[in-house]
């Protein structure tokens, strides 16, 4: 019954940014849906007209040998992009950095207000001197990221379910420009996945903390960094070696959606049981860290 009350006090608090990111999410699906209808279609024809080929444009694009090729393919996952193709296409918007960007600070927000912004605000205090323990409050926390994380997956899907729907991919005449949403669907377990490792770190660093714009700084230096070290890392050799350090590598949403006999394949699985791995982790850190630490004094 506490738990329940104290997450119902929880969704109440972060149910105006739930909103908004879901909206977010759902709305940028829509909008690279119209992306993915124009280059599948008008942009290619309007280039065959100049003779120029589907090969020719891959060749510019995405050459290994060139920087050019290398950057898009860092960005896009272009190595497994077949950009004349809708679903190929449409799978470049869950890997977008902009999705990254909001579900990255989501995850962020979500726990450095958990524990630090509770201390920065001076009401943990006044939470823990009701008749809850320490490791109730991190339970807490963790059932309120098992409703929200699924929910934000969930928008993204009904984003590429309704964007697709109203642009005409789901029944297009050309099999190369027709979306199957029903492929989007494996690819939830890797956003869920990913939230949830970024959240376990962060909240980790905010039950050590007690400066929530401390908690931020750290965690968006940190996941920075990741992210910068796993793009280079594809244009750099060395330091390719670092990318399966960093929590960004593992996030690989294509693999699944791109080949449909993925659960086949362990590497898709290894991926995601890492980011689960991690989220495990910091949950399990951010638990012990709570529970030992002294509260400091309310100023």
């Amino acid at each position: 019954m506490i738990i329940w009350v104290l997450m119902r006090k929880l969704l109440r608090d972060i149910r105006v940014a739930w909103i908004v990111v879901a909206v977010l999410l759902f709305l940028f699906q829509i909008l690279w849906s119209r992306i993915t209808s124009r280059v599948t279609s008008q942009i290619l024809e309007q280039f065959q007209r100049l003779n120029v080929t589907v090969e020719m444009i891959r060749t510019i694009l995405f050459d290994p040998k060139e920087m050019t090729g290398q950057l898009v393919q860092a960005v896009i996952g272009g190595e497994r992009i077949e950009f004349d193709r809708a679903s190929d296409m449409m799978s470049i918007s869950y890997v977008h950095p902009l999705v990254l960007t909001i579900l990255t600070i989501w995850a962020i927000g979500r726990a450095a207000n958990a524990i630090a912004g509770e201390i920065d605000r001076g009401t943990l205090e006044l939470l823990l001197a009701q008749p809850i323990r320490r490791t109730q409050v991190i339970l807490a926390h963790l059932l309120v990221d098992a409703i929200v994380f699924p929910s934000l997956c969930l928008a993204i899907w009904l984003g590429t379910y309704c964007g697709s729907w109203w642009m005409g991919l789901q029944d297009a005449a050309n099999p190369l420009q027709r979306v199957y949403p029903s492929r989007f669907l494996p690819a939830l377990l890797c956003i869920l996945a990913l939230l949830f490792a970024v959240s376990g770190v962060t909240m980790w660093i905010s039950a050590m903390g007690r400066s929530r714009a401390r908690v931020w700084g750290w965690a968006v230096s940190l996941l920075l960094s990741m992210f910068l070290v796993n793009v280079l890392g594809q244009l750099f050799e060395i330091v390719e070696w670092l990318r399966p350090f960093t929590i960004y590598y593992h996030y690989q949403p294509q693999l699944v959606i791109l080949q449909p006999d993925w659960y086949a394949h362990g590497s898709a699985w290894f991926h995601m049981s890492v980011l689960g791995g991690i989220g495990a982790l910091g949950y399990l850190l951010a638990w012990a860290s709570f529970c030992r630490r002294d509260l400091p004094a309310p100023l």
